[in-house]
């Protein structure tokens, strides 16, 4: 942290070239040690009081019609700061040209009785020569300086002047940079902002929860993505609802008068009074950083748009399809799942899913046991005919259905640093959850997860859980032991509802220290992984 000004030479005082150099590089060396644009402007302010003037004053370019400036003056301690409006910019001759970059950087001498009274404070006493100089930027000016001299000071000489000129130079440059990064640090903070996942909100009937972890440590955003879509319920006019339907709805899927929802996929709303389910949609777009997270963006925001005319997540995921198809950008792909959660008697909950090439989400039920939901579907942005795979799932209360990204099962790590993390370990991993919540589910995996990714070039990771809210008065954790579903055993009844899924077969107890079937060991194939498509027991 700065401290005081203090004069390393006296003002008038001759100077020797070793003098000037010095204080040159001492300019250069404390500028340049900062991005922070109030720093840097501190620290040029109070280099030009220490060498050049007794008050010396680091006016910034005009934001929204005002400018900063910074204030530092040999006979006070510390640094003022303060804002100017254009009419007080323009009370003092030449600073509106300075800003402009119409000045000259060793400065031009100015009236000290033109001077207004906010230039200087009352410490120096009387006003005897003031300059007001540009500090030239990278294309722009960076802001200008204005030297003040007291009435008992020598006035600024032809070596003054020159330095002036060398210093205005250097803490322009310095500032030029600041402020460029100030500036794309505010755009990359807006960009960013845009892209991150919403507040998921709070559901009657469901729980719900989600994560993302960037693979870039520098950024929060990647080509993983999460989103929740209330679909708008439209009037035979085709008109919107009033924002007052969804608030008097409450965001529960149910209409005002406690009537079910109508179920998305077939033709939309058919009553005005009818507000949807919200549309959740979880994906994986190809490649990683700013470039991912932009085209993951603009498929967030095209399925909000189509969301106005179209409900039915088939006919969504075939028009992203065509989307993709027809943009000029290369690799434009992406899976998808899309799960519309919807009340159901008894308190269950029905998960209606629609699958394009994402991995199979997994069901946890509530004694602890894990079923895949055995999906397929084709990958968005490669072929102009695409298969879907849409099946309804049901969740007792407490249960909870997991969507995830690659990112997850593919994440490498483990005890040699080469083992893909698989399918079954996030199955094993989820069956410990049995009976939380549902944001404790998500935090538990992902810290599973991260404890296991120690390779160097990891994926973007998603996790998102929907569960069906338990009932009051009961204990939703079940057995105590966790059951993972292996091959072969008797199916359980609400797999029904799961067309394709491995019939829910015979349960084991999953010790952590047993070997995982069908996974890698020490030693051997990193990229062995268990079958899609079912879940067997790992530690």
């Amino acid at each position: 942290m700065s401290g005081p000004p203090q004069h390393v030479h006296g003002l008038g005082a001759p100077m020797s070239g070793r003098e000037h150099a010095e204080f040159l590089i001492q300019a250069g060396r404390r500028l340049t040690a900062s991005l922070n644009v109030r720093r840097c402007s501190r620290i040029a302010a109070e280099l030009a009081c220490s060498f050049l003037a007794d008050t010396a004053l680091v006016v910034l370019p005009a934001q929204y019609r005002r400018s900063r400036y910074l204030r530092a003056t040999a006979a006070a301690r510390g640094v003022e700061e303060g804002e100017l409006s254009l009419a007080a910019i323009a009370e003092l001759p030449g600073l509106a040209e300075a800003l402009a970059g119409l000045t000259p950087a060793a400065g031009l001498a100015v009236d000290p009785g033109r001077v207004p009274g906010w230039v200087a404070p009352q410490a120096i006493g009387r006003i005897g020569h003031v300059r007001v100089a540009s500090l030239p930027g990278s294309g722009m000016p960076a802001g200008a300086l204005i030297l003040i001299r007291g009435e008992t000071s020598p006035p600024f000489d032809a070596d003054t002047e020159a330095l002036t000129g060398e210093f205005a130079v250097r803490a322009g440059a310095a500032l030029s940079s600041a402020l460029l990064f100030e500036e794309q640090s505010r755009t990359n903070e807006i960009l960013t902002s845009a892209l991150l996942p919403p507040e998921l909100p709070h559901l009657e009937h469901a729980e719900l929860a989600g994560s993302l972890r960037a693979s870039q440590q520098a950024g929060q955003i990647g080509g993983d993505f999460y989103d929740l879509y209330w679909p708008q319920a439209r009037q035979s006019s085709d008109t919107a609802l009033e924002p007052s339907a969804r608030d008097h709805g409450e965001g529960d899927g149910r209409s005002p008068d406690g009537d079910a929802p109508a179920r998305p996929g077939a033709h939309g709303p058919q009553q005005a009074d009818v507000w949807p389910s919200p549309l959740i949609v979880l994906g994986d777009v190809c490649g990683k950083g700013a470039r991912a997270a932009l085209l993951a963006g603009q498929i967030r925001h095209s399925l909000r748009t189509l969301l106005l005319v179209e409900s039915r997540p088939e006919r969504l995921i075939e028009l992203v399809n065509r989307s993709l198809i027809a943009s000029p950008v290369p690799d434009s792909t992406v899976t998808l799942v899309l799960a519309t959660p919807r009340p159901a008697p008894d308190g269950h909950l029905l998960v209606d899913l629609a699958v394009a090439g994402h991995p199979e989400p997994l069901i946890l039920r509530a004694d602890g046991s894990v079923a895949a939901v055995t999906t397929g579907g084709t990958m968005l942005g490669i072929l102009n005919r695409i298969d879907l795979a849409t099946v309804t799932v049901d969740l007792a209360p407490g249960e909870l259905c997991l969507l995830y990204s690659d990112g997850i099962t593919e994440a490498i790590g483990g005890p040699g640093g080469h083992e893909l993390y698989g399918v079954d370990r996030l199955a094993a991993a989820l069956a410990t959850c049995a009976g939380m919540p549902a944001a404790a589910v998500v935090q538990r995996l992902e810290q599973m997860t991260s404890r296991w990714a120690t390779g160097g070039d990891q994926d973007d990771r998603a996790l998102l859980a929907i569960r069906a809210r338990p009932l009051p008065h009961r204990n939703p954790r079940g057995l105590s032991s966790h059951r993972v579903l292996l091959p072969g055993a008797a199916p359980d009844p609400r797999t029904a509802l799961i067309p394709g899924t491995t019939p829910a077969p015979r349960t084991g107890t999953i010790d952590p220290s047993d070997p995982v079937p069908g996974a890698s060991r020490p030693g051997g194939d990193a990229t062995a992984r268990a079958p899609r498509g079912r879940t067997e027991g790992c530690p």
